[in-house]
């Protein structure tokens, strides 16, 4: 295990801060991790939803403060159990660092960003059609519900507190925001795409914030966590993309999935729906879309479709949810660095401005 959910994870020591510090939370951690002995660490991550850290042949990760424990216990066992052996990074032992619940992981070699020709598309297909044919009954329970539908409210979340903050800051301004200005109620629709991304003074990116939105409002709210989701058929992952995978053991053993905060029962075609997204908008290279989808399909993965044929009414809902979670955490981040749009950035906002002009009454049925 090591890395981040950015989807472009870099190897674990490229970057990655070194530390021999005896304090704070990531050396009580790296602690942990060698049973009690202060150990020289590579700090990882260190945010909100988890803080990570390697220790030489070792992972280990405090999970959030707010995790569930009783389902992230479930994930954990999940993870070390027999049907998903050759599928999931199994753990080394989990407990507690400083009221976190936490684990120890073996270090695997992830995906090296610097050559993406190299991606295992294929193993991520073939790993995640595993996953999904996997029986739930099978499994140590209860299996608690998948939680990708909580990461997009987390998202429009960030975004409408970073918006709030850019709102109130003085026009052209970087600083703190004003103390009484108010809050800029964002447009009822979304403006054409050619002029999502244009900021304007005090309020950045307020055609792509709207976009946002629409695109949004126009999904099912169990899609957008504010409604109890419908019980899924399959064990997902919840947050899969290249940085989920690692070679184990390092450096060149097979691919496995790793990271099961949001593991759980859900439907299938909500994993498949990061690379379906960029791939829609853009981003992703048709060529790297077909090795994926054919080696999912082809090892049986329930989600697409049988080979050959059209994915996207299997795809299309989930794929437009991953776009507006995409963007809000675009948008946010660019907000809350005072910054414009990247390239990248500005084609997933402007695939929510064509989301959001879409006919509101499609009929959105539980992909399987």
């Amino acid at each position: 295990m090591t890395g981040d959910d950015s989807g472009r994870r870099r190897p674990a020591d490229r970057g990655a801060e070194d530390r021999t510090s005896s304090t704070g939370l990531p050396a009580a951690l790296a602690a942990w991790g060698r049973s009690g002995a202060p150990a020289p660490y590579t700090l990882l991550a260190d945010r909100p939803d988890g803080t990570v850290v390697r220790c030489g042949d070792t992972v280990a990760k405090a999970h959030a403060a707010d995790s569930d424990p009783d389902a992230l216990g479930v994930r954990l066992r999940i993870a070390a159990s027999a049907p998903l052996a050759g599928v999931l990074l199994p753990p080394l032992r989990t407990g507690t660092v400083r009221a976190r619940p936490a684990s120890l992981w073996p270090y695997g070699a992830p995906v090296d960003p610097e050559h993406p020709e190299l991606a295992p598309w294929e193993a991520a297909g073939r790993l995640l059609a595993g996953l999904h044919l996997t029986p739930l009954g099978s499994l140590p329970g209860p299996v608690p519900p998948m939680r990708g539908p909580a990461k997009l409210a987390r998202a429009l979340d960030r975004l409408a507190r970073a918006q709030t903050t850019a709102d109130r800051r003085p026009p052209g301004g970087t600083g703190p925001p004003a103390a009484d200005a108010p809050f800029a109620a964002p447009a009822a629709t979304a403006a054409p795409p050619s002029s999502v991304c244009r900021p304007v003074a005090g309020i950045p990116h307020p055609a792509g914030t709207a976009a946002v939105r629409a695109a949004a409002r126009s999904l099912p709210a169990w899609v957008r966590g504010e409604a109890p989701a419908p019980v899924g058929p399959a064990l997902c992952h919840g947050d899969l993309h290249l940085g989920q995978l690692v070679r184990s053991p390092a450096p060149a053993g097979p691919w496995l999935l790793i990271d099961v905060d949001d593991l759980g029962a859900g439907p299938p075609a909500w994993d498949l729906a990061r690379p379906a997204a960029w791939y829609a908008a853009g981003l992703l290279d048709p060529g790297d879309w077909l090795r994926f989808l054919d080696a999912y399909r082809c090892a049986g993965g329930p989600a697409a479709g049988p080979p050959g044929g059209d994915p996207w009414p299997e795809l299309d809902l989930a794929a437009r949810a991953l776009t507006v979670q995409t963007a809000a955490l675009a948008l946010a981040k660019a907000a809350e660095d005072g910054r414009r749009l990247d390239g990248g950035e500005r084609l997933v906002v402007d695939a929510c401005a064509r989301i959001a002009a879409l006919p509101a009454d499609l009929d959105y049925g539980l992909p399987s």
